[in-house]
């Protein structure tokens, strides 16, 4: 159902949800109340903290899905002002200054994802690092709502990361309904099949095939290091989940399509979005799907479904659509 509001005039207005961030590439465990509550403009290092005075895996955070902090193990994501069609942050350490070393993982230093809240938009790019530690990119932001921000990063040193952070783009708002769960999808001329049943956990292989004009895909271009990229989200908290395929391209054994199989763990019974990356024909397309985690696999195939659950938008493909670089 469309409802229709007025959201606050201000550009740029930030509420953290807490849990703990768990790395990447991996959501384990069940959600639980975080134990304490701080400010999304709060200084520095004022994440969940262990014994040491760093914020960690241990305890009952470690437990908790990624993307759900703020602020995790002393490093802290925080938004800054930038020109009109620019998003702008910064990732502070645990010494209170912004990062400026950083590993590269699957071909970036950092990945950043933002959704909006009801899973209508999403959007997968990667910004560029300047001197001062300060992230710059063409705002990935779409329609007037509250999204979610994930830093997808490795501080050079230290483990991975994911901190998420609501933004607000002001105007009015329409909340789109979550599409009905489905194994078949379509996007730009693809048709993309999902086969596997996410089991809260547990490690499932999820295998999606692709396909155009009803002739299997067989040369699936690599992105970012992979013939595919899949981001899970959980419906109401937007818990994360970012994994990769089993295999690679060059190894000898991965073949470069139509199929493409992930081995994911998600954290509870619930619905969740999901949202494969994949390029062909010198273009990276974004395929979507509903699932289930923990209910019957349905009794056989279900009808193909957009990508995206409505038919406008900014970006070519969806509301708010989606976008790469």
């Amino acid at each position: 159902m469309n409802t229709t509001m007025k959201l606050s005039a201000f550009a740029l207005g930030l509420a953290a949800v807490f849990g703990a961030a768990y790395g990447v590439g991996r959501v384990a465990g069940p959600v639980a109340p975080a134990e304490s509550r701080h400010d999304d403009t709060a200084g520095p290092g004022h994440g969940a903290t262990t014994e040491s005075g760093h914020g960690g895996t241990e305890g009952a955070a470690g437990h908790l899905p990624g993307g759900l902090l703020v602020s995790d193990r002393g490093y802290t994501l925080t938004p800054v002002r930038a020109p009109a069609g620019e998003f702008a942050f910064r990732i502070t350490g645990p010494d209170g200054t912004p990062v400026t070393a950083y590993d590269v993982a699957h071909d970036r230093r950092m990945h950043l994802i933002v959704a909006r809240r009801d899973l209508s938009g999403f959007r997968h790019v990667h910004p560029e690092l300047g001197p001062d530690g300060t992230w710059r990119v063409a705002s990935p932001l779409g329609e007037p709502g509250v999204w979610r921000v994930f830093a997808d990063f490795t501080p050079t040193g230290a483990g991975p990361l994911t901190l998420g952070v609501d933004v607000t783009v002001p105007g009015a708002l329409t909340d789109w309904p979550l599409p009905a769960p489905a194994t078949t999808t379509t996007v730009d001329g693809y048709t993309v099949t999902l086969a596997g049943d996410p089991q809260p956990g547990r490690t499932a292989e999820l295998t999606v095939t692709v396909s155009r004009d009803g002739t299997p895909v067989t040369d699936l271009e690599p992105y970012l290091g992979a013939y595919g990229h899949l981001v899970a989200l959980r419906q109401g908290d937007l818990a994360y989940l970012h994994v990769h395929p089993d295999g690679a391209p060059g190894d000898g054994r991965t073949p470069p399509g139509p199929a493409v199989t992930f081995l994911a763990e998600v954290p509870s019974t619930g619905t969740y979005r999901l949202y494969l990356d994949f390029k062909h024909g010198g273009a990276v397309h974004t395929a979507e799907f509903t699932v289930v985690a923990g209910a019957a696999a349905p009794s056989g195939p279900t009808p193909a479904t957009p990508s995206a659950p409505a038919p406008t938008g900014d970006a070519g493909h969806g509301t708010p659509g989606h976008g790469h670089n």
